[in-house]
C-alpha cells in the first residue's frame, strides 16, 4: 500500500521526529515568543510617557527581528522576536540606548544546558509552583 503524500501542515508526517517531539517543539515555540512579547510589553510601557518635543512616544515596537533558529532541549526552533525602536538618548554616552532581552540576547542560538537549568529551578521552588524567582536570577533582574 503507498503511503501517503507528505503533509507540512500535519505534524504527524514530519519526517523523522514523532508527533510528541513536534507537539513539544510547538509548544516550545509558543511559550518563547509569548515570553519575548511579554518582556517587550513591559519594556515600553516602563517608558509610555517619556516623548519627544511632538508629543511621540519615544519607545516603540517595530516589527519583528528576522526568523532564527534557537536549539533548545525540546530540539530546534525557529524564534521572531519582537523589535523595539528606543529613540531615547543616554546622557553619559550621547548614544541611543537599546533594547536588550535578557530571555533571547542577541547572539543566542542555543539555551542553556537543561543540566544547569534543571537544578537552579528544583532549588528555587518548581517543586513548589514558584519558579519566578529562579526563572529572575537565571535570566537576570531589571529591577537592579
Amino acid at each position: 500500500m503507498p503511503e501517503p503524500p507528505a503533509d507540512d501542515s500535519n505534524p504527524a508526517s514530519a519526517g523523522s521526529s514523532s508527533l510528541i517531539d513536534q507537539i513539544v517543539r510547538d509548544g516550545a515555540r509558543k511559550m518563547l515568543a509569548a515570553a519575548l512579547q511579554a518582556e517587550v510589553d513591559a519594556y515600553i510601557a516602563a517608558f509610555a510617557d517619556e516623548r519627544d518635543d511632538n508629543g511621540r512616544r519615544l519607545v516603540v515596537r517595530n516589527g519583528y527581528h528576522a526568523p532564527r533558529e534557537i536549539l533548545t532541549a525540546a530540539g530546534a526552533i525557529e524564534v521572531k522576536a519582537p523589535r523595539v525602536n528606543d529613540k531615547r538618548i543616554d546622557e553619559a554616552s550621547g548614544e541611543r540606548k537599546r533594547f536588550s532581552s535578557a530571555i533571547l540576547p542577541a547572539w543566542a542560538r542555543k539555551s542553556p544546558s537543561i543540566g544547569e537549568v534543571l537544578p537552579l529551578l528544583y532549588l528555587h521552588g518548581l517543586s513548589s509552583g514558584d519558579f519566578v524567582p529562579a526563572l529572575g536570577q537565571f535570566l537576570g533582574s531589571s529591577s537592579g
